[in-house]
């Protein structure tokens, strides 16, 4: 079996990336069962278990945070899988080692093989016990710890996929926990306050367990450390970036993500050294996160797809880049553009609205249409020239990426492109 082969398996899976899950009024527990995960773990001999697991939820930076954590612990000496979605051009970048390096494919080959076999096993289960066919990221969450107990991993660090308390991730029992900032997302399998949100995600505390929380708004607050009391799990809560050294990701959201990140590694590995933070947080690269693709004039991509994380990429942009730049944008159907745009319209002279590509559904003439109205909007309240923004729609992605390398070289201009990890992959798979 190849990688290509081993991808095109577990794609054979419903994927809930893709959208599918049958609607708002769906209850949670009808699409994430972590009964599956139980059967196929201990089918598995229940890898999760073979190296200690810093586990990460939020709704906005866990990715960084998580190949913060799993960066510093590699410069440290202490071999690590880094486990993250979703992948942006190659599916391994889900399953790494800490540097965010793929293992070696032999390694992926023979925990697909194991993988295979275990699910042969999972289908001969007794029919009136037998939970259902597993999900695409539930195998893949069993393969990355298929591929993390077959070469001798000494720490995991593992993101969540959705929520917490269901997600497939759910099954470790984690020597340190770290919820990232939470807003509004997912709500039609999380919840639709903050509250209910809030206690999705505090299901990845354990008992006794320290949790590293970031900045949250009071109500989220009160959930987790009401959660952290009942377990009896230290919280430890993180309010600024004083203390963290100089990093290659930019802008003050990743310094404090690396608070997080640092704050988690030294609960669980209380001797890391102050030169593996320093290195671990140098080196440390994540696709599609504030990412620089071309340099001159700056083209920058970032998967930031709610609310809460296009302010701040937008804030980390305007900082480095000023404001009047172009901005190539595209969102799921189901996202919160017009939301979105009130952020991100008065700081950019041109807009382009794209679709994500063919991955995920998006519908580009409902966003721009929300763009447009916004913008007439912000230029009627304020009396500024926001509604004069040169704003166009090109549904075509690759049209719409020529375009805005055309419209960049001619007019010397800085370009974001944010909205959809999906839109950042075939800006990537086109350009580098």
């Amino acid at each position: 079996m190849t990688i290509t082969e081993l991808y095109s398996w577990l794609s054979s899976f419903i994927n809930m990336e893709r959208g599918l899950g049958g609607g708002p009024s769906a209850a949670a527990e009808e699409h994430f069962k972590l009964d599956r995960m139980a059967i196929l773990s201990r089918l598995a001999g229940q890898p999760e278990l073979s190296a200690p697991v810093i586990h990460v939820a939020g709704s906005k930076g866990k990715g960084s945070v998580t190949a913060m954590a799993a960066a510093i612990l590699e410069k440290a000496g202490i071999k690590t899988a880094r486990y993250m979605s979703p992948h942006v051009s190659d599916w391994r970048e889900r399953i790494s080692r800490g540097d965010g390096s793929f293992f070696p494919d032999t390694v992926y080959k023979k925990a697909g093989e194991a993988l295979q076999e275990i699910y042969n096993l999972y289908v001969l289960q007794d029919n009136n016990e037998w939970p259902g066919e597993p999900t695409f990221f539930e195998l893949m969450t069993l393969l990355f710890f298929l591929c993390a107990r077959q070469e001798n991993c000494k720490a995991m660090v593992v993101e969540t996929g959705l929520g917490g308390r269901l997600d497939a991730t759910n099954i470790v029992n984690s020597a340190v926990s770290v919820i990232t900032i939470i807003e509004k997302e997912h709500t039609e399998y999380l919840g639709n306050t903050l509250t209910e949100i809030a206690g999705e995600k505090a299901g990845i505390i354990k008992k006794n367990r320290p949790i590293v929380s970031a900045e949250q708004e009071a109500e989220v607050l009160a959930v987790l450390q009401q959660k952290a009391l009942e377990l009896h799990a230290p919280f430890e809560y993180v309010t600024d970036s004083l203390n963290v050294p100089n990093m290659q990701l930019k802008g003050s959201v990743y310094r404090y993500n690396a608070a997080l990140a640092v704050q988690a590694v030294q609960l669980a590995f209380p001797g890391i050294d102050q030169a593996s933070i320093e290195k671990g947080l140098q080196e440390v690269t994540l696709p599609a996160r504030f990412e620089k693709i071309i340099s001159d004039p700056p083209f920058i991509i970032d998967g930031a797809h709610t609310p809460l994380s296009v302010k701040y990429c937008v804030e980390t942009f305007c900082e480095l880049f000023g404001n009047n730049g172009i901005l190539l944008f595209g969102c799921a159907a189901d996202k919160e553009a017009a939301s979105m745009a009130e952020l991100l319209l008065p700081h950019f002279s041109y807009c382009i609205v794209t679709a994500t590509g063919s991955f995920r559904t998006s519908d580009p003439a409902a966003v721009y249409e929300a763009f447009c109205s916004v913008g007439k909007q912000i230029g009627a309240a304020d009396d500024s020239d926001a509604n004069n923004i040169a704003l166009s729609c090109i549904p075509d992605t690759a049209t719409a990426i020529d375009e805005v390398i055309n419209l960049s070289k001619e007019k010397k201009l800085p370009v974001l492109a944010c909205g959809s990890f999906y839109l950042a992959a075939e800006i990537r798979k086109k350009l580098c």
